[in-house]
């Protein structure tokens, strides 16, 4: 028997290592240099990792896995089974699904239920598709329990992602929970009571502390995918949206310590300063471009990113920021540029400033101007039109944005005003204000100047 092993992270080298155990020949293929365990057989592509195998494992992680598949699928056998393993939403594996109807193989959606590098292959699987029952066949005789859900791909990464829910949600509150204990001098105090509270004790407490931080960004987009899961069903997503972020901040160098806050003092200070000063003092960076102006005339705001990242011309993913905003928030989204649908109007303007949403920016379009101008309510655009939003998604709440060709992170400083809208990073807002008030004290001075020499030239005027 032979199997093909498609990227060899992590639960790749280990899968490949548990097939040798129990005599099958191993291909496998990783675009990065990673090191193939002893006995696998390293191929250039996907195409020769793949030829002759009764069996494929999609485990490239989910970004890759849809090209992947339609690399491969040209090279499947009749008798081969295409098991794509990656933790991704269900929309997906069905796009997977239908790139491998191309060819004569069969297709298996199969999520990992449990710790591969605990249980390595014998890890407990649940499998949907057509290919499901051959899954349960090959893995059970390596000695992992697979439940056969006999049901259609998708089916399986449901499962998968609701178990997410939990298994990183619970990560998530154990990383906050220790680093808020290391910030007061207790951290040793608060493990020791997570600790009591789970079965395997210090244990599990560290694998889940540390595989946050370790696998922060394909966990952020697993919970993200669960989030859409959640809303689909119609439930409120807020709860699964933060705790994908949670894990995007773990991804940072820094962490979630150390983490810059701008703070009511310095939203304050910026108060009344000019984006062109700000500009100026930032070296014309981190200006949006002019595309994106005042709706109308004299709007101001200083205030804290809340950031939106959300399809062309849907605002499902505005509704769900408003719901965890807080006082001072300005919500800025990318909305792909596109001016064929408004992102927001009065109403969910109103539903903004009632919970403290200062102002939004947006990348897109917005309409009822006459009642945003009335209500004094700061909107940035790039359009406007009558033409409402779709409310379908998907889109994410609280990541990195790219908004009029600057990027935006969650929790930057936002400055708007008539010439347009400043980004000042949040690490940066004490530095680039003081910077910016030098700015405009010495326009002032050379206002001043200038009009003194004008006064004392004969003919001038004061």
């Amino acid at each position: 028997m032979r199997v093909g092993i498609l990227g060899l992270g992590e639960a790749g080298a280990l899968y490949a290592a548990g097939f040798l155990e129990n005599g099958w020949e191993v291909a496998g293929f990783d675009p990065a240099d990673v090191p193939a365990p002893v006995g696998v057989e390293r191929k250039a592509s996907p195409a020769e990792a793949v030829a002759g195998c009764d069996l494929v494992l999609g485990l490239t992680g989910a970004k890759a896995a849809l090209a992947v598949a339609r690399e491969a699928a040209p090279h499947l056998r009749a008798t081969t089974v295409y098991a794509d393993m990656n933790a991704a939403a269900p929309e997906l594996k069905r796009s997977i699904a239908a790139a491998i109807a191309a060819s004569p193989a069969v297709f298996a959606d199969v999520s990992v239920i449990g710790s591969v590098p605990n249980h390595r292959h014998r890890t407990a699987l649940v499998a949907s598709g057509e290919g499901a029952i051959v899954i349960a066949d090959y893995f059970g005789a390596l000695g992992a329990p697979v439940e056969d859900l006999g049901a259609e791909p998708g089916a399986a990464s449901a499962r998968k992602l609701l178990r997410s829910l939990f298994m990183k949600g619970l990560g998530a509150i154990i990383v906050e929970a220790v680093e808020a204990g290391r910030a007061t001098g207790d951290e040793r105090w608060v493990r020791e009571q997570i600790a009591a509270e789970l079965s395997d004790g210090e244990a599990t407490l560290e694998r889940l502390y540390q595989g946050t931080y370790k696998h922060g960004d394909r966990r952020a987009r697993e919970v993200s995918a669960a989030a859409d899961l959640v809303a689909e069903l119609g439930l409120d997503a807020v709860l699964p949206r933060a705790i994908s972020q949670v894990h995007t901040l773990a991804t940072r160098p820094e962490g979630l310590r150390n983490t810059a806050r701008v703070t009511p003092a310095v939203i304050a200070a910026y108060q009344g300063l000019p984006t062109a000063n700000i500009g100026d003092a930032t070296e014309r960076l981190g200006l949006l471009d002019s595309g994106i102006s005042a709706i109308w005339p004299g709007a101001r705001v200083v205030g804290r990113a809340l950031t939106v990242w959300t399809r062309a011309g849907d605002n499902q993913a505005i509704h769900e920021a408003i719901k965890i905003a807080e006082p001072a928030d300005i919500i800025v989204v990318n909305g792909e540029s596109d001016t064929s649908r408004a992102l927001i109007g009065e109403l969910i303007a109103e539903r903004a400033r009632a919970r403290g949403v200062v102002g939004m920016v947006l990348d897109g379009a917005a309409r009822d101007v006459e009642v945003l101008t009335e209500m004094g309510f700061p909107v940035w655009a790039r359009a406007i039109t009558p033409a409402g939003p779709y409310k379908f998604g998907p889109g994410r709440v609280g990541v990195p944005v790219a908004v009029g060709g600057v990027v935006c992170h969650p929790g930057d400083l936002v400055v708007g005003d008539g010439d347009g809208v400043a980004i000042i990073p949040a690490d940066h807002a004490v530095s680039v204000l003081a910077a910016a008030r030098e700015v405009e004290a010495e326009e002032a001075r050379r206002r001043a100047d200038i009009r003194a020499a004008a006064a004392a030239t004969p003919g001038g005027t004061s």
